[in-house]
Order: structure tokens, then sequence, then C-alpha cells
């Protein structure tokens, strides 16, 4: 079988393709490829590997003989999945493979917005502790995350990892149930209540036309002032004006972003322009340790071996996604 790994850049460097080059017949890797070169080089492909390229209605019936498209990602928004099914092309995601990653870098970015570890670090470069006449500087609170509580939304594999990283430490965690949902499935609290009791919100949910700009002003509003909202998840769950207003007004005490609804943001966006010292933007990198993206290329090999074997794995052309798999 022809295969052809469309953006290999976005993984990084330093990867091992062997299982990859191993599992099919011949694998031609681009590091990159443009909306132009896009539908030359799936054509006459076998299968498809890729991380972010958008594979639309028109391109997948371009390709006659594609049957296997596999993703380096769990979210699967840019694959027209009803057309893939319409083709009858399979299209698995990975899962899994970075939640130890995910799961430090949410904590990681709690720490430093709880303990204000910023703040002292400027502190210190500004000369204060040298200043301050005791051996120890209190210019900013500090909390403990084990007497906080801790609102998981989208209790998948990523969600399930940070609510068991924040149990470990103490933490009080409720799981949202869906918002908007009629019930409330047992084990899990309504959405309202977690805006209005959690400390620290960490959002592990799929984009989909239900979550789209899932936290905006009225959410903000709800939440307690001395909340912090974490994002891992995808940019257009969150509304970013509305956060950097709810940022800048004080209505919760911080944010960690690791997601914008555009990326790369090359048209800008309100969280880039934010100035305040409550909010830490990174470049979507909370899932990229180099344990984790080595992983993502052995979990891809094996999607493709178990295509070609004639088996299911991790399919997410079969039924509609579901938004708790994050």
């Amino acid at each position: 079988m022809k295969a052809v790994f469309l953006d290999f850049a976005t993984m990084g460097d330093g990867l091992d393709l062997g299982a990859l080059e191993a599992a099919v017949g011949e694998l031609q890797v681009f590091d990159s490829t443009s909306d132009d070169e896009l539908p030359g080089r799936i054509a006459d492909a076998d299968l498809v590997f890729t991380n972010k390229m958008q594979l639309s209605a028109d391109l997948l019936a371009a390709a006659p003989g594609l049957r296997f498209i596999g993703l380096t990602a769990t979210g699967c928004d840019n694959i027209d999945l009803d057309a893939a099914r319409r083709g009858g092309i399979a299209v698995a995601n990975i899962r899994g493979y970075c939640t130890q990653s995910v799961v430090e870098h949410v904590l990681g970015v709690l720490l430093m917005l709880t303990h204000n570890l910023g703040a002292y670090r400027a502190s210190v470069a500004a000369g204060e502790w040298q200043r301050a006449g005791m051996p120890f500087l209190l210019a900013h609170p500090i909390r403990q995350l084990g007497s906080l509580t801790l609102g998981i939304v989208g209790y998948g594999e990523l969600g399930r990892g940070v609510a068991a990283a924040g149990q470990a430490l103490g933490m009080r965690v409720l799981v949202s149930a869906r918002a908007g949902a009629a019930s409330v499935p047992d084990g899990r609290v309504p959405f309202r209540t977690v805006l209005a009791e959690a400390d620290a919100i960490s959002l592990h949910c799929p984009l989909t036309d239900a979550t789209r700009n899932l936290f905006g002003a009225d959410e903000f509003r709800r939440m307690k002032p001395s909340a912090i909202l974490v994002n891992t998840a995808r940019g257009g769950l969150v509304d970013s004006r509305a956060l950097a207003e709810a940022l800048a007004n004080r209505q919760i005490a911080g944010a960690a972003v690791d997601v914008l609804p555009s990326e790369p943001p090359v048209d800008g966006d309100p969280l880039l322009d934010y100035t305040g010292d409550n909010l830490i933007v990174t470049p979507h990198v909370a899932w990229a340790s180099a344990e984790a993206r080595q992983n993502a290329i052995d979990e891809l090999a094996a999607n493709a071996r178990a295509f070609i074997a004639g088996e299911s794995r991790n399919r997410v052309d079969q039924a509609p996604t579901d938004p708790d798999i994050d």
C-alpha cells in the first residue's frame, strides 16, 4: 500500500518512524503540505497520515483510492467524517498517548498561578526581597492545590488523568455533566454547579457545535472570583474576548490557555494582547513532551497495522464522536 504523511514537521524533531515504515509498503513523508499541493499528494494514496491538515468532502472525493486516514491527534474536527463514511474511508485517531504530558502541564500552570511563581520571580528580579528586611517575602497570595475544588469538563482519557492527579493531591474533584443536559449521570454534577463551586476548571472536551464558546461572559460571571480556568483542549471552547475581559475585571482570578481558536494565531487574538499577570498563554504544547510525541507515532503505526489486517482500532468514522472523549 502507498502511504503519505502530509505534515510530519508538526510532530517535532527526534522521532523514530521505524514502526510506521514497517507497517506500510511505501511511505512518503513531507514536512508540510500546502493547500495547492494537497490534492496531488493524496490523489493516489491508499493511506494518509496527518496531524492538522483539513480534509474536506471535495478532497476526499478526489482521492478514489484512499481507504484510511490516520490522525496523529485525538481531535478529528479537521476531517469531514460524514464524507469519509460515505466514501468507505476508515478514520482512526490516537488516544492516551499524551496523558502524562497534559496532566503535568495542567498541574504546572495551576501551581504557577496558585503559588504566584511568576510574580515572585518578578519581585526578586526587581530587588523586593533584597529590600524586605526579612528572610522571606510574602508579597503575593499562595494557595495549596490540596485545599481547592477542581472541576473537570470532558471526562475522557485526559480528563480522567487530570482528575486522578488532582485527587492524589487532595483536591475535591467535580466531574461536569454536559452543559444543558436534561439529566445528570451518576458521578457527575450539573455544569452550572461546576461553574459555581470549582476553584479551578480544566477543559478536556472536543470542539463541536454544542461546545463552541462553552465558556463566555455568562459562564465567567457564574465562576468564583478566585477561580482559575485551564484550557488544553480546543481554543474554540472559550470566547477569547470574554475571557480577557473577565481577567481584566477580576471576575476570575486567572487562566492558562494552551490553545486558541485559530492556530497559529496569525490574525491575532484578544488573549495575545492581554498584559495582565494572571494569564499564561502557551503555544499548544501541553501534549508535546518527547515521550508523548513518540507515543503518537507508535500509536499511528498500530492503527495502520490494524486497518491493513482488517481490524478496527480507534476508529472515529463508525459512530458520532462522543463529547466525553478528549
